[in-house]
């Protein structure tokens, strides 16, 4: 897994950064993977055990997790894992559309680098898990997909932006819930074809707009969800 910069706190100095490092990676895979649920609530006591450390790591992960926007920590009554507004959803997705979009752009524009027989190769693998109806599988491909997408446009920023973005959408668990209403598994993979099409005949605006349209889609399947569409907000009044 990839290393993040340790936090820097006073308090942190009590424990080796590289402890530190690790217990804010493993946590945010776990809440971004669906092990913790949104407004499930974190025990510090129970999760430096679970992650056999101190309480002093744990607490300064929790407040870098609270900054990304994966948690929050209400003063005297504890630390939950945040379900973020039906608004806050919209406009990530909103982001999502446009860097996704930008990343397919960018990626038809280079030809024939090695994301796109990767690419393939995902699309082979996607196809024998929609016939096999495995929607775990399928969401993992799903994952993968979208990254090569931005990470073939060889742009580090937006690179940069898009990982954070998936942090805080938290946008494994969300596939792996909408995949299992009837249709989406072989509808999302018509849309990921159609995006690879585009950037294989190298027609960067036809997959900019295959890749946003794909974006919407499952935009829609996320906010018809009652439990992924994010909770009301006054904002959303």
């Amino acid at each position: 897994m990839q290393e993040h910069a340790p936090i820097g706190a006073d308090e942190s100095r009590k424990a080796p950064k590289g402890t530190q490092a690790r217990v804010v990676q493993e946590l945010r895979e776990a809440i971004i993977s669906g092990v913790y649920q949104p407004e499930a609530a974190l025990s510090e006591v129970a999760l430096a055990e679970v992650y056999g450390t101190s309480r002093t790591p744990i607490r300064e992960a929790l407040k870098q997790l609270q900054v990304e926007g994966l948690v929050e920590i209400r003063p005297r009554v504890g630390t939950f894992v945040r379900r973020p507004s039906r608004r806050e959803v919209v406009e990530l997705f909103q982001i999502k559309e446009m860097l996704e979009g930008l990343g397919a752009r960018l990626l038809a524009r280079r030809g024939r680098v090695a994301e796109l027989d990767l690419l393939d190769e995902n699309l082979l693998q996607a196809r024998r898990a929609v016939q096999e109806q495995d929607a775990e599988a399928y969401a993992r491909l799903v994952h993968e997909f979208h990254d090569l997408i931005v990470r073939g446009a060889d742009n580090t920023r937006l690179l940069d932006h898009y990982r954070q973005l998936m942090n805080q959408l938290a946008y494994h668990r969300l596939v792996v819930s909408t995949l299992s209403r009837p249709g989406r598994l072989g509808a999302s993979l018509d849309e990921h074809r159609g995006v690879v099409e585009h950037i294989r005949e190298k027609d960067g605006f036809g997959a900019e707009l295959a890749m946003r349209d794909h974006v919407r889609a499952s935009e829609r399947e996320v906010l018809a969800d009652p439990v992924t569409g994010g909770r009301q907000s006054r904002e959303d009044d």
